[in-house]
């Protein structure tokens, strides 16, 4: 069950401003996230970026707004989990494509509840977990240990952008893996 580039969609949940500073390795998920984002840009892998109640949590901070590639959606929500909106639930049908990486904060609340709603969608869900976290490791790790149980794929960075580009020896390869250098 590898993660492949031309079947996946990159969902990038809640990486806001009055939020980020009260996650636990916030620079971590900043990094990994910016790694992710650049390696779906490189090889054409759609991104969907969620915003929760941006009026009260603040945008996406820059750095995440920064390696969006062109084109991709912003989509602002109330609900918790991004699948209890339409537009981000239409955003995805119309990629047409059955795996979802994921990444973002809170991991026990937004992240686990937009991937229990991916799964019962029908979604592949790969989380991708340096790339998440929660005010507190405890919270990050209940989360992990609930999705991975619901049937959720835990990966890393790593994992997901190698699966991606699939082989060495190519000018994507020497690009993309100079993310993770």
């Amino acid at each position: 069950m590898l993660v492949r580039a031309e079947e996946s969609v990159l969902v990038v949940v809640d990486v806001q401003a009055r939020l980020l500073p009260a996650i636990h390795e916030s620079e971590r998920v900043l990094r990994n996230a910016g790694i992710l984002l650049k390696a779906a840009d490189a090889l054409s892998v759609p991104v969907v970026l969620t915003e929760q109640y941006a009026k009260g949590l603040g945008e996406t901070v820059e750095e995440v707004r920064a390696a969006l590639p062109a084109g991709s959606p912003v989509l602002e929500k109330i609900t918790f989990a991004s699948t209890g909106e339409p537009s981000f639930v239409a955003a995805l049908k119309a990629l047409e494509r059955h795996q979802v990486v994921l990444c973002g904060t809170e991991a026990h609340v937004c992240v686990l509840q937009t991937a229990l709603g991916l799964l019962q969608l029908g979604y592949t869900v790969h989380l991708v977990a340096d790339a998440v976290s929660s005010r507190t490791p405890a919270n990050h790790a209940a989360a992990i240990d609930r999705m991975r149980a619901a049937g959720v794929s835990i990966v890393t960075t790593e994992m997901v952008v190698f699966e991606w580009m699939e082989r060495a020896g190519t000018p994507l390869f020497k690009t993309v893996s100079a993310l993770i250098r």
